[in-house]
């Protein structure tokens, strides 16, 4: 294949603990699956906060940073860019973006609005630019692997579907009030981890159909002011005033998918000692698999082997037998590990992939239409524990 000599340019909007993962991800591309990419520049940061923009430019490469996004969509010379900021502000970014003839890869969950969110995905059906969505966990090869097992009925006919995202990032009640506690139900633990978790579920299992038996619950009610920017999940001063937290710190619920197998969600953002806790099992007549985000580089299975006498749950170490591994890590051998930072690459090297249009590109990134589908099971989880968890349907997959 003819590589294009032209630099393909890309952005970031948002320099925060997600956004430096997008840069780190952009700096990565070229050194993973050979060649197929042109020349990538590592064109500017762009965030409000200047010093923070300019401390993640200088940290991952990129030529500058920019104090606004609207920097970035006015240089002519910027093609691609992610968004990675507050997500009320992805619907305005992304229509000016893709008026602008971007591409766009824009983080979880799409908007900060379900209203939001259809307007997206209306905008994507009527452009020719990529517009596409970072659920990073699709990428980790394990659970690429879980999803191969169940796609060639390797577990038989699936039972049943756990997943949980237990995080522990809001449990200090001492923690600035920052947007990620504002919006209404379901725009908190529900929209930061649930969205992941949902995704994972249908990416692994399939379309889910109805959602039930849905609580929501907000352990820590008020919090304090900050002084200053808040930047991710950190620490930041505060002011002896406080507002009041306006979404949920933790959600359960149940669904059914189109196969007629059942699940079971949680998620929680005050979990103590569970810093970034994404765990499922997918169980089977015939077999069960398992996956713990605090141990990326493995997952656990087991199935029906012929002789009983050996069977039993088997640690499976990722290696290049497995979705990304091969050409994707420096040292292709098994047990040397992979982590957050390679799915990033990965799924960054997929949505440029998708730019070039290359020859033997990765699976595709999620789409909007895709996370839009993620946000309406939400509401309808929010629907359900608005009417003492009665059954709520979720829109067919269009």
């Amino acid at each position: 294949m003819t590589i294009s000599p032209k630099p393909l340019s890309v952005a970031v909007i948002g320099a925060g603990m997600a956004g430096r993962s997008h840069a780190a991800g952009y700096r990565n591309v070229n050194t993973v699956f050979g060649a197929g990419l042109p020349p990538v520049r590592l064109a500017a940061i762009a965030d409000a906060h200047v010093e923070l923009g300019e401390d993640a430019a200088r940290r991952y490469g990129f030529e500058k940073a920019l104090p606004s996004w609207e920097a970035v969509v006015e240089d002519p010379t910027i093609d691609a860019v992610s968004i990675v900021v507050g997500n009320a502000l992805h619907r305005p970014i992304a229509e000016a973006l893709v008026a602008a003839g971007k591409h766009v890869l824009c983080e979880k969950p799409l908007a900060g609005s379900l209203e939001d969110a259809r307007a997206m995905a209306e905008l994507e059906r009527s452009v020719e630019v990529v517009t596409a969505v970072g659920y990073t966990f699709r990428r980790a090869p394990a659970v690429a692997a879980i999803r191969d097992h169940v796609q060639r009925a390797e577990l038989g006919d699936p039972t049943l579907f756990s997943g949980r995202y237990w995080c522990d990032y809001a449990t200090d009640p001492n923690g600035p009030l920052s947007w990620r506690f504002k919006g209404g139900p379901g725009s908190g633990a529900l929209g930061d981890l649930g969205s992941h978790v949902i995704d994972i579920a249908e990416y692994v299992a399939g379309p889910i159909v109805s959602v039930s038996g849905a609580a929501l619950s907000t352990q820590i009610t008020k919090r304090p002011l900050p002084l200053g920017a808040v930047v991710g999940h950190r620490a930041a001063p505060v002011s002896d005033e406080s507002g009041e937290v306006e979404n949920e710190d933790s959600a359960a619920f149940t669904a059914r998918f189109e196969s007629g197998l059942v699940g079971t969600f949680s998620v929680t953002r005050t979990g103590f000692g569970l810093p970034n806790g994404l765990c499922f099992d997918v169980l089977g007549v015939g077999g069960r698999a398992a996956f713990d985000q605090h141990r990326p580089a493995e997952y656990l299975f087991d199935d029906a082997q012929p002789d009983a006498r050996t069977r039993g749950t088997r640690q499976i170490i990722v290696g290049p037998q497995m979705p990304y591994f091969a050409g994707g890590v420096p040292m292709e051998a098994p047990g040397v590990g992979a982590g957050n930072g390679d799915n990033f690459t990965y799924q960054a090297r997929a949505f440029l992939d998708q730019i070039v249009g290359v020859a033997e590109p990765l699976p595709a990134c999620a789409t909007f239409s895709d996370a839009l589908r993620t946000m309406e099971i939400i509401q309808a989880v929010v629907a359900s524990s608005r009417t003492g968890g009665a059954a709520v349907p979720v829109p067919a997959v269009a």
